[in-house]
């Protein structure tokens, strides 16, 4: 080894020891006949001394040394004087006063600065990724992410879970995100696709009798970009036989409810999780990943309004829709241009409108005032909580738009407010699923999680008269507004599945042709099973408190899926096309 401790390891019970150290050249100071240099590696940062007095040679390298050299020192360790310790380094009680100096590799001047943390363009910082990893931020981060992996890993392992791999180049089946599909050179003309989730896989290894599976599994999909999403990801997969929904529940929650304390400063705000169903958590947030860290909850206004003078409430009721209402606590003296654009905001969310009213000191003032009575008004008020100093939103639409344009408005104001603590993680889960939606485009029903989630056992006679109705043994898990994962209980009976088939419009000939494999091991005696998958990048994101999943990954694409440190996607050459049957159409 060129170092004999690493960077953050020398404490006073090591002065007086002579050690060598090696690593990368952090911060520089020339005082002229001294100079210091702070080296760093991934566990931390020491100071190194030079003296010219103690030795010249040393000292003369030292002075050629700039930001990012790789180097090794070799000298004494020795406390450092009354008055220069360091409490903000874990190293800052010492330092090292080097007897010889190499230098490993010299560096050009970084193209931003990495000893300190600075607004970079997200562009720059991913077209040099292998710098911006070096800075301490990233550094921890990433230490943070394989903290998670190795909980998770031991946490199962402890619980008689195996850990199995399973293939990347697999039969591309319709399972909701597009694929990314592999040429076969072997087989002109047939490809392989790359797992959206080892879901098949994961129900064949419970037919296979292993009972208890995780993996952290690497998936990909084909989709549009955005914060929380890249094209490949990372998930913790794991499934289960011989279960119900409660054991898969109680095993997520148990692990995460361990795994945040042990590796972060977060707190989880409540154990045990608190658990919505599906129309429970549109009711209450407009979202079914609501972030429960604060209230602002929607209120039903629509028994209140109904026979209101103001037509827009009673048509809307009268039309099977809602009016709904949040509450913006200190927001009452908002100014018109403030309401326009909370106002655009819902429009842009499907709404036709929003309406508002402020509680001002001489009491509310709203447009609709004047077409409410009295006695209207004060029941809204009442409803709603409403103090002087509020501001209320209100909209009136069709259920699920409702949901969403309030549910928008809830997280807009909540951010500006202030309203959630960001050193906790408020966990949730949302049950109780539709298991099939109407899909307007192609006129026919499609699985809201997957295909192969079991219908309630209750409700599977409605799969053929009347499937929208039909709930799901489904369950995510949430936090912060975030969904973390999701899982099922699932088919393990060929009967059940080819009818679940059939519900989403697929022919007999497309079920065997792209899930006979499962079908036919289902006739094999399929034990009962459920699992979940969650999403890693997106857990350590929020433990991390970062903005996005790309600070907690390595090598991240951008918001278009591309790399910018290897510039791929990338042509190639006319016979890697020949070679695999491929000719590209302009």
């Amino acid at each position: 080894m060129l170092k004999s401790h690493h960077c953050g390891a020398l404490r006073r019970d090591h002065v007086g020891e002579h050690v060598s150290l090696a690593g990368w050249v952090h911060r520089r100071r020339d005082h002229g006949n001294l100079i210091f240099i702070d080296l760093r590696d991934r566990f931390g940062i020491t100071q190194l001394v030079f003296n010219p007095d103690h030795s010249a040679d040393a000292h003369q390298i030292a002075s050629q040394l700039r930001n990012e050299y790789v180097i090794r020192a070799l000298g004494l360790v020795r406390a450092r004087p009354e008055g220069m310790r360091n409490a903000d380094m874990a190293t800052g009680d010492v330092e090292v006063v080097i007897d010889q100096v190499e230098i490993l590799n010299e560096a050009r001047e970084p193209v931003f600065h990495i000893s300190r943390e600075s607004d970079v363009d997200e562009a720059l910082r991913l077209r040099y990724r292998y710098l911006d990893l070096r800075r301490p931020r990233m550094q921890r981060n990433l230490v943070l992410r394989h903290k998670v992996t190795r909980f998770m890993r031991e946490y199962l392992s402890e619980r008689d879970f195996l850990e199995i791999e399973t293939p990347i180049l697999i039969k591309s089946t319709p399972e909701g995100a597009r694929d990314y599909v592999v040429p076969s050179r072997l087989h002109p003309g047939k490809f392989y696709a790359l797992p959206q989730s080892p879901q098949q896989l994961k129900q064949l290894l419970m037919v296979s009798g292993f009972e208890r599976y995780f993996q952290i599994a690497r998936c990909f999909r084909d989709e549009d970009q955005r914060a929380d999403r890249q094209p490949e990801f990372t998930q913790l997969d794991l499934e289960m036989s011989f279960v119900e929904r409660e054991d898969v529940l109680q095993l997520l929650e148990g692990l995460l409810t361990e795994l945040v304390p042990a590796v972060s400063d977060k707190r989880v705000l409540q154990s045990p999780f608190p658990r919505f169903t599906h129309t429970e958590a549109l009711a209450l947030y407009g979202s079914d990943k609501p972030d429960i860290r604060y209230g602002m909850l929607l209120t039903d206004l629509s028994d209140l309004v109904a026979d209101s003078g103001f037509r827009v409430f009673q048509q809307t009721i009268e039309a099977g829709g809602q009016v709904k209402a949040i509450r913006a606590p200190g927001c009452a003296d908002y100014t018109r241009r403030q309401i326009e654009e909370l106002t655009e905001l819902a429009k842009e969310h499907g709404a036709q409108g929003l309406v508002t009213i402020q509680m001002r000191d001489k009491g509310p003032h709203s447009s609709i005032a004047r077409f409410l009575a009295e006695a209207e008004m004060t029941a809204i008020l009442e409803r709603m909580g409403a103090e002087t100093g509020d501001l209320l939103l209100i909209v009136a639409d069709e259920a699920p738009v409702v949901a969403q344009v309030l549910g928008q408005l809830r997280l807009v104001m909540g951010k500006r407010l202030e309203l959630a603590d960001d050193d906790v993680l408020a966990f949730a889960w949302i049950t109780d699923f539709p298991l099939l939606e109407w899909n307007v485009d192609e006129e026919r029903f499609e699985a809201v999680h997957h295909p192969f989630t079991a219908p309630f056992d209750e409700d599977l006679e409605l799969l053929e008269s009347d499937p929208g109705l039909v709930r799901a043994k489904a369950y995510d898990i949430v936090a912060n507004g975030y969904e973390i994962g999701g899982g099922s209980i699932r088919i393990h009976r060929r009967e059940v599945q080819s009818r679940l088939f059939a519900a989403i419009g697929m022919t007999d000939e497309e079920t065997r042709a792209q899930f006979g494999h499962l079908l036919e091991a289902f006739e094999y005696g399929a034990p009962p099973h459920g699992g979940i998958a969650a999403g890693l990048a997106r857990l350590v994101m929020l433990l991390a408190g970062e903005p996005n999943i790309r600070e907690v990954m390595a090598f991240p694409k951008t918001q278009s899926a591309v790399d910018l440190m290897t510039d791929a996607p990338s042509p190639v050459s006319a016979r890697q096309l020949d070679e695999l049957h491929i000719r590209i159409q302009d």
